[in-house]
């Protein structure tokens, strides 16, 4: 299927960016991307300028309150506790998050982590059989699982264990009962400054309810922990799982950013040294997603999440050296798996391309598939299931579009699902092997019923966030840009339109292959802007001849000095040659 490149821009409310340009102080170019993320002065002035004090009251979440008093309430009764994590990101910081700060409490809580292979997703009956066997717990508390797990609940009950769920999943048939549950997708209302929130995230605003309901009881604990010590874990969990940075999401991020680059604990200081990233540089989503995000979930995919988990709550050097080391290993090892998967599923693919939503089924690893169904999502421009096989039950990941709900969909197809599960745009999918042929035809119908009819565009869309001249590229700009950071979802990574650029030499090519290319604008008053443009090596604009550049602008810093730099993402020919 041939792809052509579009490129989109909405008009801007011009009204509004006058307002922030005057009330922020800030340039006509940073208040038309404002206008476009914020519907007036107080949430551009909130994006803008994260506060640590803009976060609401914990006590305000639904559950929480009563989800802290019960915590506190086992520690100071000397009570079991067991907690148990999803075996991703999210999972693994809102557990290590949650042990560390009940450690500080007095108490010596076990904690799990399912065993992917041999336990399945989530809270599944293999993993309470081992909690049950080993901790013997009176209060058991599951993280970023267990909303749908009614009857496993039922058990634990059952069993004489009383049962806290902390979670952000969407409630297939009703939530679990019989329970303290804190999830805000089933309990509060839509539009609550924490709606979106990661597990993570609800588990840093749990520690700040426990600090609370400690100071209340003027109990000295309460203000001898603090709790900024864990915005690392919970903007760890929140970048890596692809929540919306905006809100409060966006304020952990930004301040959580922050104290990951400063690296107080050893084992995230450990894990990037392993990513290949400067000790005390200043971290970016980027790092997070790419490089040590990938890392933690290796590990769960491949052998045991509890690596990652055990590496986080290390105090010794040398364990954090080990734990680390492990989990580099295993990524690697991780992306061969997930080239060859990708190269299976991409050919297999491309004779179903008629279809809205796709999926995907082979012999494949399934802890690594979701990695390819990511990919195949940006490739094919649609909804993909890739699915994995153990025994006779295929099992995966998938990966959609906006506009839509892959949770929705899937619902649609239930008679046909074992277990399934996960966010609007990432699932988690399991059923018998003979289901998988009638699973297609069905989830892409499903997919279309959600399109209302309409087919997803299979062309390379880029949204222009704004024109611009290469004068325009100021140190003023590149300066208010940063103020945007971190960049993800909800909140991507503005793309600038230049029109009218004629190079006035040939491109430096470079990389094995020449597959890159580098060039530099000359500017007024001796000022240049260096051009890089990845995998267009293939592509080159011709010397003297004008064209429009799409680009993501940034300062280049290196050795203590820094450049302007565009990053390269499509050129045209201008309309004007």
């Amino acid at each position: 299927m041939s792809k052509k490149a579009v490129w989109t821009y909405r008009s801007a409310d011009d009204a509004l960016v006058r307002r922030l340009e005057e009330s922020l102080g800030i340039s006509p170019v940073l208040a038309l991307i404002l206008s476009r993320l914020c519907a007036d002065e107080v949430e551009a002035e909130r994006h803008l300028r994260p506060q640590l004090a803009h976060v609401s009251d914990p006590f305000a979440v639904g559950g929480l309150r009563e989800a802290a008093e019960r915590l506190v309430r086992a520690v100071d009764r000397k009570e079991r506790i067991a907690l148990l994590g999803d075996y991703d990101v999210d999972g693994v910081t809102s557990t290590a998050a949650l042990v560390h700060v009940l450690r500080k409490l007095g108490a010596e809580p076990a904690f799990y982590v399912p065993r992917r292979m041999e336990e399945g997703y989530g809270l599944s009956n293999a993993s309470i059989d081992r909690v049950l066997a080993e901790a013997k717990p009176d209060l058991f508390v599951a993280l970023d699982c267990g909303t749908n797990s009614h009857a496993e609940v039922q058990r634990l009950r059952d069993a004489g264990v009383d049962v806290l769920i902390i979670d952000h999943h969407v409630a297939k048939d009703g939530p679990a009962t019989g329970c303290l549950l804190v999830n805000p997708r089933v309990l509060d209302a839509a539009d609550a400054p924490w709606q979106s929130l990661c597990t993570a995230g609800l588990t840093f605003k749990l520690i700040h309810a426990i600090l609370k309901v400690l100071r209340l009881s003027g109990d000295s604990r309460g203000t001898t922990i603090v709790v900024k010590d864990y915005l690392d874990l919970a903007a760890l969990g929140t970048i890596a799982d692809l929540v919306p940075l905006r809100a409060e999401n966006r304020i952990l991020a930004s301040h959580g950013l922050k104290a990951l680059s400063d690296a107080r604990r050893p084992g995230v200081r450990a894990l990037i040294a392993v990513s290949g990233l400067e000790p005390g540089q200043t971290l970016s989503s980027t790092d997070i997603s790419y490089r040590i995000g990938p890392r933690i979930n290796a590990s769960g995919r491949l052998a045991d999440a509890a690596i990652p988990l055990k590496l986080l709550l290390a105090d010794s050097h040398a364990d954090c050296q080990d734990g680390a080391a492990q989990l580099d290993m295993l990524n690697r090892e991780r992306q061969e798996i997930d080239r060859k998967v990708t190269e299976e599923a991409t050919s297999q693919l491309e004779g179903m391309l008629a279809a809205p939503g796709l999926v995907a089924q082979g012999d494949w690893h399934p802890g690594v598939v979701g990695i390819a169904a990511g990919k195949l999502c940006r490739t094919f421009t649609r909804p993909v299931i890739v699915l994995g096989r153990e025994g006779d039950i295929a099992k995966g990941s998938g990966r959609s579009v906006l506009g839509v709900n892959l949770v929705e969909v899937l619902q649609t197809c239930h008679d046909l699902l074992g277990n399934y599960g996960g966010h609007p745009m990432a699932v988690g999918v399991s059923m018998p092997l003979v289901n998988v042929p009638e699973f297609r035809r069905r989830f892409a119908e499903g997919v279309a019923a959600k399109l209302a009819t309409q087919p997803i565009a299979g062309d390379i869309t880029t949204e222009v966030s704004a024109w611009v001249t290469p004068e325009e590229v100021s140190a003023q700009v590149l300066d208010e840009l940063e103020l945007l950071q971190p960049f993800g979802e909800g909140n991507p990574e503005p793309v600038f339109g230049l029109k009218g650029v004629v190079f006035d030499r040939p491109v430096q090519k470079f990389g094995e292959g020449d597959v890159n290319f580098r060039h530099t604008l000359l500017l007024s008053g001796g000022r240049r802007l260096g051009l890089l443009a990845w995998r267009m090596g293939s592509r080159v604009p011709e010397p003297g001849k004008p064209i429009d550049l799409a680009v993501r602008l940034s300062w280049n810093r290196w050795q203590g000095r820094k450049n302007a730099q565009a990053e390269v993402i499509d050129w045209r020919f201008s309309a004007s040659r």
